[in-house]
């Protein structure tokens, strides 16, 4: 409990993010929260239909979780900022994950873009999380924008192909003193547990979860991998040596002379 996340007036102690897409039912949702232990899940304000009880996206979030609402599907900084005005209008409160892509194949998202939104949202009162391509002069800027995280891709969105940008992701979590959330293409509990132990503030995972064969069930596994990597960044992961280190030194005790044995 002492090892918290706080960002804006949230503290946060359980350092799984999750997503709400791709489920094959949204009835899934409060079980995955419920069995991850997360506390903050991404929505795409897009899915929100206000309209029906029944496929309300929001009806199925427990009323505990902390919203962070998404712009995906925004192409440009205007369009990110329209949606998050629309997002906090919804009731979803003031945090949001600025995603602006353009990019129809690879998924990428536009940093300068992303950039602009950041600058004017930040104004407008939000907390804000731009989801980025690694780039530490880039995650500096909107450092200095006022952001209260940024959100690096580990590899292209939806493809769980895990940490594909590990040293990128790297330099940015020494170089920027705010929480650095790795964000898209991890697969696996022990990718999560990788960049948990290079030092990420937190991992947010989707895919990997929704399209499992049992998402419950990996929603716990992720959970734990997150705790054990975080547990490991914490005690400090011993050093690589290139050449063999014995474990137990040698005493040379073989080489003595052993009487009459």
């Amino acid at each position: 409990m002492d090892d918290q996340l706080i960002i804006g007036n949230k503290r946060i102690f359980n350092r799984l993010f999750v997503g709400s897409g791709k489920y094959s039912s949204n009835r899934l949702i409060p079980h995955i929260m419920q069995e991850s232990g997360s506390q903050v899940i991404t929505v795409a304000v897009r899915r929100v239909d206000l309209e029906s009880t029944e496929e309300n996206l929001l009806n199925h979030i427990p009323a505990a979780a902390i919203l962070m609402p998404n712009t995906s599907g925004a192409r440009n900084a205007g369009e990110a900022v329209r949606i998050a005005k629309l997002a906090r209008a919804m009731g979803c409160g003031n945090w949001i994950k600025i995603e602006v892509i353009a990019d129809s194949r690879y998924l990428l998202p536009d940093n300068q873009d992303t950039l602009k939104a950041t600058e004017i949202l930040v104004t407008e009162g939000f907390t804000v999380f731009p989801y980025m391509r690694p780039e530490l002069m880039t995650a500096r800027r909107m450092r200095d924008a006022g952001a209260s995280a940024v959100m690096p891709l580990g590899a292209p969105i939806g493809t769980n192909q895990g940490l594909k940008t590990r040293e990128l992701i790297k330099i940015m979590i020494d170089e920027i003193d705010i929480p650095v959330i790795v964000d898209a293409g991890i697969g696996k509990p022990s990718e999560a547990a990788e960049a948990m132990e290079l030092g990420a503030a937190a991992v947010l995972v989707n895919t990997a979860i929704a399209t499992a064969g049992n998402p419950v069930e990996m929603a716990a596994a992720f959970s734990l991998a997150v705790k054990a990597g975080r547990k490991a960044y914490l005690a400090g992961t011993a050093p690589v040596f290139h050449l063999a280190q014995a474990s137990s030194p040698l005493t040379g005790f073989l080489d003595k002379d052993n009487g009459d044995l």
